[in-house]
C-alpha cells in the first residue's frame, strides 16, 4: 500500500489523499484549495494524477475543501463511483451547485472588470452547473457502521465524525499477503461537547491513521461558556433596542447558532425576538438536517424530540428564502437577530444587512467563525473606522463582537481522545493543519506515545510525497 499526499498538507484546504492498494487507486476526498485566487486556481487544476486511472472515490463530508473539486474530477475523466454517507449524498449536490454558480459569476466579473489589469487570472471557472449531474449520478450513499465492498476484497466502513451532518471517519480494510490491513482517515473531527450531532466514534483498530490537525496546538473554550457569551451579547444589544447580525456559514454553523438561540429562548435566557435565517443555501441545508433525526445526539432527543419539538423550528425562527422577504427585514422595528451567509461576509445577503445596520451604534455584529485575511469580515473584526461594500463606504459604529467556541473542529486534546482508544496503530500521518499546528500536534503525539509505550511512527507529509507506510515498521525511521 502506498499513500500519495496530494492536498491539505501543511494547510487546511484541498483535502486529497490517493491510496494505492493491491493495484487499485482510491481517492480519499477531492476538495477545493481555497485562498488567494491565482494560487488556488493553479492547485485546483493540477491534480497530480490522471482521474481516469482512479478505481473509486470516498468523500468524508460535504464541506467544499473536502468535496468541492469532484466536478473537475469527473469532467476530466473519472467514471467510477463516489462513496459517502446518506446525509452527505443529500447535501453535496446542493453545495456543488452553489459552488458552480459562484464560480460562473466570478468568471463573468473577472472577464468584465479584472482581466484587463491582470492577464494571468484564468477566465474560465473550474466547472459550471452543467457539470454537476455527472457527479450526482456517481454518488453512492451508505449508513454509518455499514461495512461494504467498494472494490474486490477492499472494504469501507463509515463512523460518525461529529463535524457536520453526515461527516464520517473512514475505515478502509483489505488483505496483503493473507493479513488484514486497516487504514483510518479522520476527515474533520468535531467537538464531543457540541449539541445536535452524534459525537465522533473511534474505530476499534487500525494499522495506519491519517488525522487532521486544524487546531493541533490549541484548546477551545467550552460550549457552555460560548452559549453564555452568546446570551450576554444578545441581551446587551436588546437593551439598546438594537439588531444583532450574525454572519454564518450555511452548512453547520448556521444550524448550530439556530439550535442555541432556540434553546436560549426556551430557557428564558434571551427574549423571544424574531430570528431571521436569511440564506437560501442555509435554508436548503437546514431542511436536510430536519430529515435525519437519527443523526442527532441524545441531548437533542431529550431537549426537543421528546417534547414533540424540532430544534431548528419555532414560532420565532423565520426562514426567508425569497428576496422580497429578505428585503423586508430592514424595515423591522425593534430588536431582532439576523443569521445570514456568507460567514466571512464576502458574498450573500449578509452584505446587504451590513449596509443597512453597521453604521447604527445600537446594533451588534457578532462573528462566530474564523475570518481569513483580506476578507470583509476580517476588516470589520479589525474594527476599521469604515468598510467598503458594493463600492460605497460605511462608517462602522455598531458594536463588534466575536465568540471563539463555535469552532467545528476538535482541539488537540479532543483529537488525542479520539486516537487513544484505537488499538494497533503503527504509523500516524498528520494532515489538514497549518505547518505550526501539524508539527505541534506531532510533538504531542510523540510525547503521549512514548509515555504509553505505543511506539507510534509520526509523519507530517509534504505535498506530493508518496509514502509506503510499512517501510519503517520494524526498522528505523527518523522523525521529520
Amino acid at each position: 500500500m502506498k499513500i500519495h499526499f496530494s492536498g491539505a498538507t501543511h494547510e487546511v484546504t484541498g483535502s486529497k489523499h490517493l491510496l494505492e492498494i493491491n493495484g487499485k487507486f482510491i481517492l480519499l476526498d477531492c476538495g477545493l484549495f481555497q485562498g488567494k485566487r491565482k494560487e488556488a486556481d493553479r492547485k485546483n487544476r493540477n491534480l497530480n494524477f490522471d482521474p481516469s486511472t482512479l478505481d473509486a472515490v470516498i468523500v468524508s463530508h460535504s464541506h467544499l475543501d473536502h468535496c468541492g473539486n469532484l466536478p473537475y474530477l469527473t469532467k476530466h475523466g473519472y467514471t467510477g463511483k463516489i462513496f459517502m454517507t446518506h446525509q452527505s449524498s443529500d447535501i453535496i449536490p446542493i453545495m456543488l451547485q452553489d459552488s458552480a454558480f459562484i464560480q460562473e459569476l466570478d468568471a463573468k466579473h473577472i472577464k468584465k472588470h479584472v482581466r484587463n489589469h491582470d492577464a494571468s487570472i484564468p477566465l474560465s471557472p473550474l466547472y459550471t452547473v452543467k457539470d454537476i449531474p455527472a457527479v450526482v449520478e456517481k454518488i453512492v450513499g451508505k449508513q454509518y457502521e455499514e461495512k461494504f465492498e467498494i472494490l474486490p476484497d477492499i472494504f469501507v466502513q463509515f463512523y460518525p465524525a461529529g463535524h457536520i451532518l453526515g461527516s464520517a471517519v473512514v475505515e478502509i480494510s483489505w488483505k496483503e499477503e493473507g493479513k488484514e490491513k486497516i487504514l483510518v482517515f479522520t476527515g474533520d473531527l468535531g467537538r464531543p461537547e457540541k449539541n445536535m450531532l452524534l459525537d465522533a466514534k473511534s474505530p476499534p483498530k487500525a494499522d495506519f491513521l491519517i488525522t487532521e490537525s486544524t487546531y493541533g496546538n490549541r484548546l477551545h473554550e467550552t460550549q457552555t461558556l460560548s452559549k453564555e457569551k452568546l446570551a450576554k451579547i444578545i441581551n446587551h444589544s436588546i437593551e439598546k433596542n438594537g439588531k444583532i447580525l450574525i454572519p454564518a456559514f450555511s452548512l453547520q454553523r448556521t444550524q448550530e447558532i439556530i439550535y442555541d438561540l432556540h434553546l436560549l429562548q426556551e430557557e428564558g435566557k434571551i427574549p423571544n425576538i424574531p430570528v431571521f435565517v436569511d440564506s437560501p443555501l442555509a435554508i436548503k441545508v437546514t431542511q436536510i438536517y430536519k430529515k435525519y433525526r437519527y443523526a442527532f445526539d441524545e441531548e437533542t432527543k431529550r431537549d426537543f424530540f421528546s417534547r414533540g419539538e424540532v430544534p431548528l423550528e419555532s414560532k420565532y425562527i423565520k426562514y426567508t428564502p425569497d428576496v422580497a422577504d429578505s428585503k423586508k427585514i430592514k424595515d423591522f422595528k425593534g430588536s431582532c437577530i439576523i443569521v445570514a451567509a456568507s460567514g466571512m461576509c464576502e458574498g450573500g445577503r449578509i452584505r446587504h444587512h451590513l449596509m443597512n445596520e453597521i453604521s447604527k451604534p445600537e446594533n451588534t455584529i457578532l462573528f462566530v467563525g474564523y475570518q481569513a485575511a483580506y476578507t470583509l469580515g476580517r476588516r470589520i473584526l479589525e474594527k476599521r473606522p469604515a468598510i467598503k461594500i458594493f463600492n460605497q463606504y460605511f462608517p462602522v459604529k455598531a458594536k463588534i463582537e466575536k465568540i471563539n467556541g463555535y469552532s467545528g473542529h476538535a482541539d488537540y486534546q479532543e483529537i488525542l481522545d479520539f486516537i487513544f482508544p484505537i488499538k494497533g496503530i503503527k504509523r500516524i500521518f498528520i494532515v489538514h493543519g497549518e505547518t505550526e499546528q501539524s508539527y505541534s500536534f506531532a510533538g504531542k503525539l510523540r510525547k503521549i506515545g512514548q509515555a504509553e509505550h505505543k511506539n507510534w511512527i509520526i509523519d507530517v507529509p509534504e505535498s506530493g510525497e508518496v509514502i509506503t507506510p510499512e517501510t519503517c515498521i520494524g526498522g528505523v525511521c527518523s522523525y521529520k
